[in-house]
C-alpha cells in the first residue's frame, strides 16, 4: 500500500526542486545590473582542462555595472578573456594587465522586454513541471484506492498535495515578478 505522507512529501522536493532551477535561470539572465552568476557557465582552458572561471580567478562586483576578475595565475589572463568570449555571456572582457573588467551596459527598452518574456517563458516551464508532479500524485492516489487506500485518505492527500501546488506555483510567480521589476527598473 502506498505511504501517502512519503508521497506528499517526494511531490514536495520535486516541486522544490523545480523552483530552485527556476531561481538559478533567473540569475543567469543578465538585467543590467552586475551579478557574478552570469558568469557561471563559463569555463576557462586551464592545465589542459576546462575549469570553472571562479576556480582559476576571483570574481568581485566594485559596483553596480561592473564585474572584476582576478586571475590567481596572471598568465592566465588571455585563456579568460577567451573563454569569457567564447560563451553566452555577451560582453567584451577589458584588461589592464592584472584584472579584467566587465562593464555591464544599461539595457534598451526593447531588450529590456525581450528578457522579461525570457523570463516568464522559462517560469512557464517550471510551472508546467510543479503542475505534471501534482498530476502524477494525483494518478498514484487514484491507483492507491483500488491498492486498499480509503477515499478519504485519498481526498485528504490530494487536497494537501492542492496547498503544496498552490506554495510553489506562488512562490514561481514571486521569483518572476521580482525579477521582472529588476529588469524593468532603469
Amino acid at each position: 500500500m502506498i505511504d501517502v505522507k512519503q508521497t506528499l512529501q517526494d511531490s514536495e522536493e520535486k516541486m522544490e526542486m523545480a523552483a530552485l532551477y527556476l531561481e538559478e535561470e533567473l540569475n543567469r539572465i543578465r538585467a543590467g545590473r552586475a551579478n557574478v552568476a552570469i558568469l557561471d557557465c563559463v569555463r576557462v582552458e586551464s592545465y589542459g582542462s576546462k575549469v570553472p572561471l571562479n576556480q582559476v580567478a576571483s570574481v568581485s562586483v566594485p559596483d553596480a555595472r561592473t564585474i572584476a576578475i582576478k586571475p590567481w595565475d596572471k598568465k592566465q589572463i588571455r585563456d579568460i578573456e577567451k573563454a569569457i568570449m567564447d560563451s553566452e555571456v555577451g560582453i567584451t572582457p577589458e584588461n589592464n594587465g592584472e584584472i579584467i573588467r566587465l562593464a555591464i551596459p544599461q539595457p534598451t527598452e526593447e531588450r529590456r522586454k525581450e528578457l522579461a518574456k525570457q523570463c516568464n517563458k522559462i517560469g512557464e516551464k517550471v510551472k508546467v513541471q510543479v503542475r505534471n508532479v501534482r498530476s502524477d500524485i494525483k494518478d498514484k492516489l487514484k491507483k492507491a484506492i483500488k491498492d486498499g487506500l480509503s477515499e478519504d485518505n485519498e481526498k485528504d492527500a490530494e487536497a494537501e498535495l492542492q496547498k503544496i501546488h498552490d506554495k510553489y506555483i506562488k512562490k514561481v510567480d514571486d521569483l518572476l515578478a521580482a525579477k521582472n521589476k529588476e529588469i524593468m527598473t532603469v
